[in-house]
């Protein structure tokens, strides 16, 4: 059983070496960098915050809301709906790069389409949001967890803190020797994984709402089931898959081995300066061409590799021959049945042939993983996006020998990239 690597610090949460693992770092150095851009964004909201705080205390009291404030708070509220779409760029920029430390997957790069959609796309204003949520709950969420590890601190050194000062408070009890310490401190060095998890947990939520409000979807969907050809007569189509390989590889290939045979015997037997010499060797090549042929037909049909190798190792094979680098990530656990096994290859063979065709990309990753007994099929790319299954890409035919199987396929790919093809197929019928 080949285990796959997490692709991103949530999954990572839930593999039991996650502490042992470099994940936790990663959160850390996400945190670390977040605190800076936080920390300003908070700062900038605080300037308008802190007099809607004055102004909101005063109308809970029953007392009137004075006249400079209440032009303040109008005028700081518009200049910050002004200013949030172009600061959120700068903001939403750097964000795009960061979110790699904790989710390596890509994210559509920041694109300028004029000063006007700044004000009027949905995808700027999404931008706008992850920046106010940015200034504002992610600074409340990181003074929470640094209040918990000063807690935990001061438990681990209680026992020294006790040992200089006569009296210690450590939470709502008062220790006065380090002996009367000592519980408290195994109790805070007992805390230092679960705060690990912590900011592993508070980092992956971070990250996730950045994805979510920053890869924004292509027409209003992330994904778009390419659903056609649905009613397929499965069972008539694989027969007559295994009939048409079976007389290939039964009849015509071994009929077509012995007359190349026979042709080169012949050849051997007639001088080279008899009139039917010429003719034989064109016979005899022309034989040989067709017998490559063949093979390669039949090698369409079901690639011997697939048969050697297994699924995982067919598909590393089709990455190694790639021209771009091509990560592959394997967890099956299990045989799968022949017809999934050969529709998940072809899908990742087209896939792959789309990506080094059409979308400008310098990399791809392709997922192997079986859950709740479907075969996940994964392709992804850092290409320029756009992909339309309408525009003649492949993805029309690969959608139907999908459907064949019983699965679906889900296309996510928005203009700026990057381009995801999914596929589920079920392993049991």
């Amino acid at each position: 059983m080949t285990t796959a690597p997490p692709p991103h610090l949530a999954e990572a949460l839930r593999r039991p070496g996650y502490l042992l693992s470099g994940w936790p770092w990663r959160a850390l150095a996400y945190a670390v960098t977040t605190v800076p851009i936080a920390g300003a964004l908070s700062v900038g909201l605080l300037v308008v915050g802190a007099p809607l705080l004055v102004a909101v205390n005063s109308v809970r009291q029953g007392r009137p809301v004075e006249l400079p404030l209440v032009l303040f708070l109008t005028v700081g509220a518009l200049m910050i709906l002004v200013s949030a779409p172009i600061v959120s760029i700068a903001v939403t920029t750097v964000e795009r790069q960061r979110l790699g430390i904790v989710d390596p997957r890509p994210v559509p790069a920041y694109r300028w389409q004029g000063l006007a959609a700044r004000y009027t796309t949905a995808a700027a204003w999404r931008e706008v949001a992850h920046t106010f949520w940015l200034g504002g709950l992610v600074p409340l969420g990181y003074a929470v967890f640094t209040l918990l590890v000063l807690l935990d601190l001061t438990l681990v050194a209680s026992p020294w803190l006790a040992n200089v000062d006569d009296e210690v408070i450590v939470i709502w009890n008062t220790i006065d020797t380090p002996g009367q310490a000592v519980p408290y401190a195994v109790v805070g060095v007992l805390l230092l994984p679960a705060l690990t998890y912590g900011l592993g947990v508070l980092a992956a939520v971070q990250g996730a709402v950045a994805r979510w409000l920053l890869a924004r979807p292509a027409d209003g969907a992330a994904l778009r089931e390419i659903n056609r050809s649905r009613a397929r007569l499965v069972d008539t189509y694989e027969a007559e898959r295994r009939r048409i390989e079976r007389d290939i590889h039964d009849g015509a290939q071994p009929r077509l081995t012995s007359l190349t045979l026979q042709l080169g015997l012949a050849r051997l037997d007639v001088p080279e300066d008899s009139p039917a010499a010429a003719p034989l060797a064109v016979a005899h090549d022309q034989a040989r061409n067709l017998m490559v042929e063949l093979r390669q037909i039949v090698q369409g049909i079901r690639p011997q590799s697939l048969t050697d190798l297994g699924l995982a190792g067919a598909v590393r094979e089709l990455a190694g021959e790639a021209t771009i680098p091509v990560t592959v990530h394997a967890d099956l656990g299990q045989p799968l049945p022949e017809l999934v096994e050969s529709t998940a290859y072809f899908v990742v063979s087209e896939s792959l042939s789309n990506v080094l065709r059409h979308s400008g990309a310098t990399r791809a990753e392709v997922r192997l993983a079986l859950a709740g007994g479907e075969l996940v099929v994964e392709v992804s790319d850092d290409g320029h996006g756009g992909a339309d299954p309408a525009r003649g890409t492949g993805l029309t035919g690969l959608a139907d020998r999908v459907a064949a199987a019983g699965g679906r396929l889900l296309l996510a790919s928005p203009p700026d990239g990057p381009t995801l093809v999914r596929v589920e197929l079920p392993c049991h019928r």
